[in-house]
């Protein structure tokens, strides 16, 4: 039986799920690369490299000494800067690539939506009267709320800020999703948030902050998805993996 050798870049849910799918083959030699920036990542239960390739030339060049057959780029809708490298990795070391392409959330009657197209964007949404921040965007962003120190933050993150912002008044929660429309709805009201900074996720995992912040008529400034890559893509675990399958099928069977 051929060994297919097929390269999932991770760090989401769908990832996760999709490794745990093919792992289950005896005809894949899965790796799932996760990028380092959380510090203790789920267990994923397959093999596992943790850390960056060095760009679109590194990548090109593991995909080229591993002898990868297929590269699924699984990151998150944000991390557009992987997925750019991703497609270029691919195609200069002549590699298929598939992705997942998660449906952003849409607006529903009821919601006040400011959008934006960045983090910068939002910091200068909230205006210049203070007000009760709620950052739900991961620590990566946040240091850039310092431009406006007169607000009060909620910071909520799977690991610590490190350092903690350069503001008087800010409170940190650590905490990993999935989560539940009805404690979002109470972590709102206990913290008295007036506004909630998101970026636009999609899925159902952090969904319960919008619904919550719908239902009490708070305000959310979502920052806008960046454009990715034009690659075949499907929206599920389920339809990706559908994809991979077909690849996995004897290249006369696919019509190749």
């Amino acid at each position: 039986m051929m060994t297919h050798r097929i390269l999932i870049l991770g760090g989401t849910t769908e990832a996760r799920q999709l490794a745990g799918k093919l792992a289950a083959r005896a005809d894949v030699a899965l790796t799932l690369s996760l990028a380092g920036r959380t510090e203790n990542p789920v267990a994923q239960g397959v093999p596992t490299r943790v850390g960056g390739f060095g760009g679109a030339d590194g990548l090109a060049a593991f995909l080229r000494d591993t002898r990868i057959e297929l590269l699924v780029d699984a990151t998150h809708p944000y991390a557009a800067q992987i997925s750019a490298n991703a497609a270029a990795a691919a195609h200069g070391a002549g590699v298929p690539i598939i992705a997942l392409r998660r449906p952003g959330w849409e607006p529903a009657e009821g919601d006040r939506w400011t959008l934006v197209d960045s983090v910068a964007g939002a910091v200068t949404a909230l205006a210049a009267a203070p007000r009760r921040v709620f950052l739900a965007l991961g620590r990566q962003e946040v240091a850039a709320f310092e431009a406006a120190p007169q607000h009060h933050y909620l910071v909520r993150s799977v690991d610590p800020v490190e350092p903690r912002l350069a503001v008087p008044d800010a409170s940190y929660l650590l905490a990993r999703g999935p989560f539940r429309e009805a404690d979002e709805r109470a972590l709102l009201l206990e913290h008295r948030i007036d506004v909630v900074v998101s970026k636009n996720s999609g899925g159902e995992a952090t969904y319960g902050k919008i619904a919550a912040a719908r239902s009490l008529g708070v305000e959310v400034v979502m920052i806008r998805r960046p454009t990715l890559p034009d690659v075949a893509s499907a929206e599920t675990v389920e339809a990706l993996a559908a994809m991979v399958g077909h690849f996995l099928r004897p290249a006369a069977e696919r019509g190749v």
